[in-house]
């Protein structure tokens, strides 16, 4: 069907093929087709595409703070990424803010087993965590001894391992079903009036000079059985909206330089963080831009490589 859909498509307009663009990861089915081809291959960072789809839509933007939130994408230390902050335009995009990384058990997995998002935040900070496996010794020393785990800094899995220890979700039967249901129950609280003060989380600078925003201090609500799953979820949106605001914030303070924030990536499909984040960064004066053309998930892929791609230093190698 993929191999189709592309031939589908060059036949439709009369095209042909002369230069392929894919992702780095080269796991990906598209990324291995592509360099099955016999064609001059261009490979783009996933996180850096997003953004650049985003930019894409918004030329009169010279230069960009762009928070690119998803669940997954191979990132420049070969971890996985999914929630980074950049600064710059297509062609130069600079990593300058983060989220402290998980360290998944059986990372290929986790997308369809929040458990194992909950069992690395849980893990980490020392709490007591039994996932829903048989053996959960065996479990928890493997991943003690960093056995079959990846860093990742990603924020669709911090979700995912909320829905867990809030919803009680040990597997999903779609990714991103944890952070769907946790924004349907935060909708229909907040439609409801109830929106508690957020939770400001402590941000440090790593010895790579990437700041982190560390999630550690959620995990005492998220599992505080006292508080109603409603709050917590809440609590929790709020907590990440006042996370890219105070991020924003502590960057320009910083020095650095740039024209609007852009919102992009599979997590920004969560209209009440998406709308709530909006709210707070325009609070605090800064020009915010989010997707009207292109899908911020990875239906905007294919376009924000091509403008990334476009605005690339040239090596003389590919056209």
């Amino acid at each position: 069907m993929f191999e189709q859909t592309i031939a589908d498509l060059e036949n439709l307009y009369q095209v042909k093929a002369t230069h392929v663009l894919c992702d780095t990861n080269p796991s990906y089915a598209s990324t291995q087709w592509a360099r099955q081809q016999g064609l001059p291959v261009g490979t783009i960072q996933h996180h850096r595409a997003h953004a650049s789809a985003l930019a894409g839509e918004h030329d009169d933007v010279a230069r960009w703070l762009v928070f690119a939130w998803d669940g997954t994408g191979l990132g420049d230390d070969r971890t996985i990424w999914g929630a980074e902050t950049f600064v710059g335009g297509p062609g130069d995009w600079q990593r300058r803010a983060s989220l402290r990384p998980l360290h998944l058990l059986g990372p290929d997995k986790a997308a369809r087993q929040p458990w194992r998002s909950a069992a690395a935040m849980m893990w980490a900070v020392g709490m007591t965590y039994r996932p829903p496996i048989t053996d959960t010794t065996l479990a928890h020393e493997a991943w003690s001894r960093r056995t079959a785990t990846m860093p990742a800094s990603s924020m669709g899995r911090l979700l995912d391992g909320a829905a867990g220890l809030v919803l009680g979700l040990n597997r999903a039967s779609y990714e991103a079903e944890g952070p769907a249901l946790l924004e349907a129950l935060a909708s229909r609280t907040i439609h409801r009036g109830s929106r508690p003060k957020a939770m400001p989380l402590p941000q440090a600078v790593d010895d790579h000079g990437i700041l982190r925003a560390d999630w550690a201090l959620l995990l005492p609500v998220l599992t505080d059985r006292s508080r109603s799953t409603a709050e917590r979820t809440v609590l929790l949106h709020e907590t990440l909206a006042r996370l890219i605001r105070d991020q924003a914030v502590l960057l320009r303070r910083s020095g650095l330089a740039f024209d609007a924030i852009g919102l992009t990536g599979g997590v920004f499909q969560n209209r009440i963080l998406s709308d709530r984040a909006g709210e707070m960064l325009e609070a605090e004066g800064f020009d915010v831009r989010r997707h009207s053309v292109v899908p911020p998930n990875d239906g905007g892929l294919a376009f924000g490589q091509v403008i990334e791609h476009l605005n690339m230093p040239k090596t003389g190698s590919a056209p």
